[in-house]
């Protein structure tokens, strides 16, 4: 489901990250039901006037709405999809962001205000590409990857599965980056990185145990 409001819709999180995507949800015309967070002390808050009516357990419970994970940390975003295997995951692109015809979005995926995502580009399920990130031309990017604010990838970049690229990097053509790996804000990736690393740095490199502490 794409941009199809005004529709119903569930947003699980209420975090920081949880305003954008209700504010991406509200510029697409979608009608945001309820938010849902696992932390009791969330309960009763209210994010852009929507009210935080429960734990997640509770989108299991009544009629099943289609839903939006806003949840910032790709791990935990990962957990919660597992989680709930039969939900209608809503794809959202904002009306600002500028996505080719024949790029691929996966269920789930949101693309935020001022992102651009050239053509042939293939992104997997609830990814973020998020404020004025850039995605070039025939690129790769696996399930639950998150494209921080301003981030810039090249064309035929490959990323794979939860991998997180830190605000302002930015990522050579060709270049391809493991699963579950970091990409630290302001990076420069000009050679590929393994499944796991954490990389920062001009040109980034891998840091050391002591480093990311």
């Amino acid at each position: 489901m794409t941009n199809a409001g005004p529709r119903a819709v569930i947003v699980l999180g209420a975090g920081g990250h949880a305003k954008v995507v209700i504010g991406t949800l509200h510029a697409c015309g979608f009608k945001v039901e309820t938010v849902l967070d696992d932390d009791p002390s969330k309960l009763g808050a209210s994010l852009l006037g929507i009210g935080v009516s429960g734990s997640t357990d509770r989108l299991e419970e009544g009629p099943r709405l289609p839903a939006v994970l806003a949840v910032g940390d790709n791990r935990r975003r990962s957990s919660l999809a597992g989680r709930f295997t039969g939900v209608e995951w809503v794809t959202v692109v904002h009306p600002s962001a500028v996505v080719h015809p024949s790029v691929l979005l996966g269920a789930g995926t949101v693309v935020f205000a001022g992102a651009v995502v050239q053509p042939d580009t293939r992104i997997g399920r609830h990814a973020i590409i998020n404020t004025a990130a850039s995605v070039d031309h025939d690129c790769v990017l696996g399930d639950f990857v998150h494209v921080a604010p301003g981030a810039h990838l090249g064309g035929d970049v490959r990323v794979g599965d939860g991998t997180l690229l830190g605000i302002g990097c930015a990522v050579k053509p060709g270049v391809r980056i493991g699963v579950w790996a970091t990409i630290g804000a302001g990076s420069a990736v000009v050679r590929s990185v393994g499944d796991g690393l954490t990389v920062a740095g001009v040109p980034a490199a891998p840091l050391t145990t002591k480093e990311r502490l």
